[in-house]
């Protein structure tokens, strides 16, 4: 009867833990609601928080540039966002990375609510309150209806609830043209570091009131036919157009190395310390770029043809930055001959091997890194 009697409690008390645990999983993490403040160490948040976001962080700890040990990481995101950010969570545990943490919001964002308080305001604040520093990642096209255009058959929507509350966060903490009387967050905090980096720079200008180019090939230099992208030359690519010519050749570089131009007097010369002549090589993969520039800011590098954005920089707040590249990308730092440009490239190359062969270009990333988290220690 005794037997009976524990067999039984084991299998309740078994049962009720089953039940804990899957209550448990289903809970969203939201992180924020209880973080300490103040905090020990500075804690950057990052929007989209994918496994593939969190392996670009781990390589950028791996070659020292991100202080992990010193750093708290907090990824947020919509719950609606189309990426399954279980994974994500999933990876992190596997990897015991118990600096990274995860916050979701729920809260309903429109087209028409983006630019003004809304639901997410309150929210919004209390995650940049509690923060040192943000990232705005890659990602794919901003639909135009936020930007107040039609869409190009050459623009594709595909994840619009993450863009829904990458912009609206991006209007609360900067402000914008869409309402001239709302003050930013950064208002309070000036000295702020944000970055955002080839979408998130995009963000940071149709947040603020900007537009954008829908297609740089079509829309900048008149170019409908691959063929005659190509001709273009290697500068004026901004992503690979052979992939589309010859997708069975998978030692083709899917994204582009070119050289970039720095603005005189922008941030990378007054700051970081290069010179008016210096052209580092950058990794891009896109086919949009900013347009009329949102309230705020200025423009930091260019295209060598001068034609393309490749960096924004405001001009109030200090520490905020955009680029229209991709410094963040593991590949960056492989010295092992993989890839190609061409079909006809009879050689394949290493990515750092190339950028060290094209000063200043591996200094220029490490310094932007370097700078950029040195400031959100900083703050």
């Amino acid at each position: 009867m005794r037997q009976k009697t524990l067999v039984t409690i084991i299998t309740i008390l078994s049962a009720l833990l089953l039940i804990t645990n899957v209550a448990a999983a289903q809970t969203p993490p939201r992180f924020f609601d209880a973080a300490a403040e103040p905090h020990a160490v500075p804690r950057l948040t990052i929007f989209y928080p994918s496994v593939g976001t969190l392996r670009d962080l781990l390589a950028l700890k791996e070659q020292g540039l991100l202080p992990a040990e010193k750093f708290e990481v907090v990824g947020v995101y919509q719950a609606k966002e189309k990426t399954n950010y279980k994974q994500s969570q999933k990876f992190v545990q596997d990897k015991g990375l118990t600096w990274i943490k995860f916050h979701e919001l729920s809260a309903e964002l429109g087209p028409a609510d983006l630019f003004k308080p809304n639901a997410a305001s309150r929210e919004f604040e209390d995650i940049f309150k509690k923060s040192d520093g943000m990232i705005f990642f890659g990602g794919p096209d901003i639909p135009p209806t936020t930007y107040g255009q039609k869409t190009s058959f050459l623009t594709r929507i595909e994840d619009p609830y993450r863009h829904y509350l990458e912009l609206s966060f991006v209007f609360h903490l900067l402000g914008g043209s869409q309402s001239d009387g709302f003050k930013g967050f950064l208002e309070t905090r000036p000295g702020f570091p944000v970055l955002g980096i080839c979408l998130g720079c995009q963000t940071l200008n149709v947040g603020t009131g900007g537009t954008m180019v829908q297609d740089v090939w079509a829309d900048v230099y008149g170019k409908t036919f691959v063929e005659d992208i190509i001709s273009l030359g290697q500068p004026n690519w901004h992503t690979n157009p052979w992939p589309r010519l010859d997708p069975l050749d998978r030692k083709v570089l899917g994204y582009m190395l070119h050289p970039i131009k720095l603005v005189d007097k922008s941030k990378f010369l007054a700051e970081l310390g290069f010179k008016p002549g210096d052209q580092p090589y950058i990794m891009s993969a896109h086919h949009q770029a900013a347009d009329k520039l949102g309230k705020g800011f200025k423009v930091a590098a260019t295209s060598l043809d001068g034609k393309i954005v490749e960096a924004i920089e405001h001009v109030k707040f200090p520490n905020v930055l955009g680029v229209q590249f991709h410094p963040e990308f593991p590949m960056l730092w492989d010295a092992e001959p993989k890839v190609k440009f061409t079909p006809q490239d009879k050689d394949l190359i290493g990515i750092r091997t190339y950028l060290e062969a094209h000063p200043p270009s591996v200094e220029f990333h490490k310094k932007l890194w370097q700078w950029f988290f040195e400031k959100v220690k900083k703050h």
